[in-house]
């Protein structure tokens, strides 16, 4: 779906176990998970691979950072996916050239595809940068479906997101994934620019795979809005004095992938949904199954069976 360029794709992301849980532990939550994704009518699964970005704002993080599993090497060893096809993340600064590399030349292309992510800040110490990581792929596994990170928060300061997802696109990234979208207007504006940039360059423009997350907590929108999202007011409020705030998340979740649906139909922009999963309370956890059911049949898919 994503090589020809459709529309309607769904995934869903997790983000692996913690580093220092016992294997037993890690056997246990993999098995959850299998099953959890058997159940839901999803494209793919992405895992993301965690970084540490206290550089990024001088605000203290909400949540201490804890070290998570490398994603590849639980999905290679502990997660049973089925014939689900697996989207690992790659936070490139954080390995050398040779171990990108490596990497890239084991992985199985007809199974797995990935996404580089670059370093969180300017001044960040990296031992592999974007272009290089990009260079790499190019000549190790140029067919190796490559993504490329989208930030509409980016493109509201800057103005030039679009240009560099169009940069991206030239060196090999043939797919998009937003961070967790609570800013329709933004986005839209993002892929606006983007879609009648390709437009002027005669170029098609490649699907963009929107990300959507319940937020159950104002503990949860403090981490979000840590991350760099930016969350409106009335939708925080809509939250902060709901009496099931993540019933209304994920209402709101579904009213925000219906309208950029409608807008990218209209525009004849390709584009996705992700549902993404990052939390260990099991009251999100099944949120965000909620979730993924209901943006499947926004997408015309059927439903899930219960939990």
């Amino acid at each position: 779906m994503l090589a020809a360029g459709d529309s309607g794709i769904l995934l869903f992301s997790l983000t692996p176990p913690k580093r220092h849980e016992t294997e037993q532990r890690v056997k246990e939550i993999a098995a959850v998970t299998a099953e959890r994704l058997a159940r839901l009518p999803i494209d793919g699964l992405i895992l993301y691979d965690i970084d540490d970005e206290a550089d990024r704002v001088p605000e203290e993080r909400p949540f201490p950072f804890l070290p998570t599993l490398d994603p590849a090497r639980y999905y290679a060893d502990h997660l049973s996916t089925g014939d689900l096809p697996v989207v690992i993340y790659r936070c490139v600064g954080k390995y050398r050239d040779e171990e990108l590399r490596d990497w890239l030349s084991r992985a199985d292309p007809q199974r797995v595809l990935s996404v580089f992510v670059g370093p969180s800040s300017r001044d960040k110490p990296v031992r592999t940068d974007l272009r290089s990581a990009h260079a790499a792929h190019r000549q190790v596994r140029p067919e190796l479906m490559l993504g490329g990170v989208v930030i509409g928060e980016r493109h509201t300061r800057g103005q030039d997101e679009h240009l560099r997802m169009l940069a991206k696109q030239e060196r090999g990234c043939s797919f998009f994934v937003s961070q967790v979208v609570y800013h329709v207007n933004e986005t839209k504006n993002l892929i606006s620019d983007y879609f009648y940039e390709c437009r002027t360059r005669e170029i098609a423009p490649r699907p963009v795979i929107f990300t959507l997350s319940v937020c159950g907590s104002l503990k949860t929108l403090e981490f979000v809005r840590w991350l760099g999202v930016d969350v409106p007011r009335w939708l925080e409020n809509s939250i902060r004095y709901a009496s099931d705030p993540l019933a209304e998340s994920c209402r709101q979740a579904v009213s925000i992938a219906q309208d950029l649906a409608d807008f990218c139909q209209h525009l004849n922009m390709p584009y996705g949904f992700n549902v993404e999963s990052v939390s260990i309370r099991k009251a999100e956890i099944d949120a965000t199954v909620e979730l993924a059911a209901n943006i499947a049949l926004l997408l015309g898919r059927g439903t899930v069976a219960s939990s």
